[in-house]
């Protein structure tokens, strides 16, 4: 029976309105607040306690950052700067520690008067209230005016009033927490991922030591609140210290390690202008065709870049085209570069620092202040043009580079057009070897790019042909690390992903014409299926990043073992993981039966066979070289079924990684390669 809506109207009042309370609209809603609850939420995290020390840096109160990931997934952050107030605050009327920590929009960074900060990127209250409210624990230590003064909650709340407990000769603050289940899907922390982050900003504060400590392992660890940094325990555990004195062009050449720089020296200018306290940029253009731009904003990482990044390219573009024209290093006529031009090889960090700062959104991924566009591109702009004149060797080196990326892009058009008049990339003909999935709605659709033939006629046998779709690649695609975009277009291999994806390529790639939402690379576990891998993850970073940010591109984990054990089939997707279960298998059993094992070698198999005067057992063990191995039925149960596979999503820096890696083994860096292979030989396993 339909509802009255007369009726329903009219009950809606004031008792319809629901009233949240301190940080209760946090947990309610808590992607507003850090983006996500994913991995991404989880470490942002660290990110806004840490913003909090980091300010203190950059006031030039604290010089020493420690962030230690201890066991029962709690993090601890540890500064040596003046120590969070503890005296009462006289609007709360409690301890100012307990409004930082419990009320939304209460700290000391709102004034910029002499005793708050000029400069800072997290807000005090802001993210240290985000993260107590959704964490199960929390407990701040202030070491201040030679006292130690401690507080606890749960969830938002407070455990007990701050409380005075011992006396100290440090100063600082310590922070420790640990995330609600119950908010996040997965509490797991990566610390190459922390590393990573925090490596960053030790570039960006001058003077500061980072030091970052994996301690999950440790045993029996129990840590006084007098001890303050978790490093002078001297534990046995990993750990990295971070500290650089020439700042970001430390960081681009550091991004720039295992690429060939085209000019010598790195270009930096820092300046403070009207309306910004400062404005610090350094670049280096490498022998690459991707970009590598990192932005800042009060030292906060802005991966969606902002205003302060469309000043720098303004600039950037306008500064190149003017020195070209004046030095008659583009002939008249010629087009002008664009800005993908100008960026085509770029290394380059901006890093802004203002007093009245505006993000777009709580995680501060992106800058939304209007005076940093104006600022950056001046600053930029006049420093840039001095840097080329100064510096001709440089400069010609710089225009050449631009021009070859321009000529790229014109013959990259020509040829795109020409394909695109054969209707090829029109979507006009899928690839001969793509077996479509049935439905068309691409939030459904799944595309398994498999290796070879072998695997894709044994993947469409095991598919589920409404949901699933499946491209085999014939070998391993083209080496894109010094193909342009024109030659990639007439490779078959790179034509059939570009048609199969149906977003097309360059600057007619469109993400909303995407044709899949899972897409699922699954290769050999082999030598060869990890290059393939690579060569499309390298692909995929370089002109389909859009895919890896949205997170459609995922890798599949085939088992590497079948163990047979009777009637009872198991399957393995490491040599670790059969060694212990197999290994604790046949131990029981000898234990139990004093039976002697004996070992029978077959292709690709072995069996380990147990007797007694009474019965006998059979343990058979298949090892599956590659995806072609196996029955459409063990490719299904293992590697496609949703509710049974082992799917990794591909994150934007294990993307990166991957290109890095490529990028070093297959340029010509001759020394950087030699070094790599020297220094990671021992790690590898080979299979004979």
């Amino acid at each position: 029976m339909a509802k009255d809506p007369e009726k329903n109207k009219d009950n809606y009042g004031a008792d319809s309105i629901q009233v949240l309370e301190g940080l209760e609209p946090v947990r309610k809603r808590p992607g507003m607040y850090i983006g996500t609850t994913g991995p991404d939420g989880l470490h942002h995290l660290i990110t806004e306690i840490f913003d909090n020390s980091r300010d203190e840096a950059m006031g030039g109160f604290a010089d020493h950052i420690e962030v230690a990931l201890l066991p029962n997934n709690r993090i601890r952050v540890t500064d040596n700067g003046r120590g969070i107030p503890v005296d009462v605050h006289k609007t709360t009327k409690v301890s100012a520690l307990e409004t930082i920590m419990t009320v939304l929009h209460a700290g000391g960074k709102f004034g910029g008067d002499e005793s708050g900060y000029k400069v800072s990127g997290g807000l005090h209250g802001v993210g240290a209230s985000v993260v107590n409210a959704l964490s199960v624990y929390t407990q701040v230590w202030v070491h201040k005016d030679g006292d130690i003064y401690t507080q606890e909650y749960s969830q938002g709340k407070k455990k007990y009033a701050v409380k005075k407990i011992g006396k100290t000769k440090e100063r600082g603050t310590i922070v420790a927490f640990e995330p609600d289940v119950i908010i996040f899907k997965e509490v797991k922390f990566d610390f190459n991922r922390v590393v990573n982050s925090l490596r960053q900003q030790a570039y960006l504060v001058k003077g500061l030591r980072i030091t970052v400590i994996d301690a999950r392992e440790a045993k029996d660890i129990e840590i006084d609140p007098e001890i303050t940094y978790i490093s002078k325990l001297n534990l046995q555990v990993p750990s990295q210290t971070f500290f650089f004195e020439n700042g970001l062009t430390s960081l681009v050449k550091f991004n720039n390690q295992i690429l060939k720089p085209i000019h010598k020296n790195i270009f930096y200018v820092e300046k403070k202008v009207e309306g910004v306290e400062s404005v610090e940029i350094a670049l280096q253009y490498a022998d690459d065709i991707s970009a590598r731009i990192l932005a800042f904003a009060n030292n906060i990482y802005n991966p969606e870049h902002g205003t302060h990044v469309t000043g720098f390219k303004t600039a950037l573009t306008r500064s190149l085209n003017s020195y070209a024209k004046k030095n008659n290093l583009t002939k008249d006529g010629e087009d002008s570069f664009t800005g993908d031009d100008a960026l085509e090889g770029l290394t380059v960090v901006i890093s802004v620092k203002l007093r009245e700062i505006q993000f777009e959104g709580q995680t501060k991924a992106k800058l939304g202040s209007v005076e940093a566009q104006s600022a950056v591109s001046t600053v930029f702009g006049e420093a840039f043009a001095a840097f080329l004149e100064e510096n001709p060797d440089d400069a010609k080196a710089i225009v050449m580079k631009v021009i070859l990326a321009m000529k790229a892009r014109k013959a990259a058009k020509a040829a795109k057009d020409s394909v695109l008049r054969k209707g090829a990339l029109e979507g006009m003909t899928l690839p001969g070897k793509l077996a479509d999935c049935q439905t068309n709605v691409a939030s459904e659709s799944e595309l398994f790019i498999v290796e070879g033939d072998s695997a894709g006629g044994t993947a469409k046998t095991g598919r589920d042909r409404r949901t699933q779709a499946i491209l085999p690649l014939r070998g391993k695609i083209l080496n894109i690390e010094r193909a342009r975009l024109d030659r990639m277009l007439g490779s078959e291999q790179i034509k059939n992903l570009v048609l199969a994806f149906g977003t097309a390529i360059g600057d007619t790639f469109d993400i909303s014409k995407l044709r899949y939402h899972k897409i699922i690379l699954a290769t050999d576990a082999d030598v060869d299926g990890a290059h393939i891998r690579t060569l499309i993850l390298t692909l995929l970073y370089r002109y389909f990043k859009p895919l890896i940010e949205g997170g459609y591109v995922y890798i599949a984990q085939p088992p590497l073992y079948k163990v047979k054990k009777g009637k009872e089939i198991m399957y393995f997707y490491s040599e670790e993981e059969k060694n212990k279960v197999l290994g604790k298998e046949i131990g029981e059993m000898n234990d139990i039966e004093n039976t002697d094992v004996q070992n029978t070698a077959e292709e690709g198999s072995e069996e380990v066979e147990e007797e007694t005067n009474t019965k006998k057992a059979k343990i058979s063990i298949q090892r599956y070289k590659g995806l072609g191995e196996m029955n459409a039925d063990e490719l299904w149960e293992t590697t496609m079924d949703p509710e049974h596979r082992i799917l990794r999503q591909v994150n934007i820096d294990d993307a990166q990684d991957a290109d890095k890696v490529f990028d070093m083994l297959m340029g010509t860096d001759v020394p950087s390669r030699k070094m790599f292979i020297q220094s990671n030989a021992k790690k590898a396993t080979i299979d004979i």
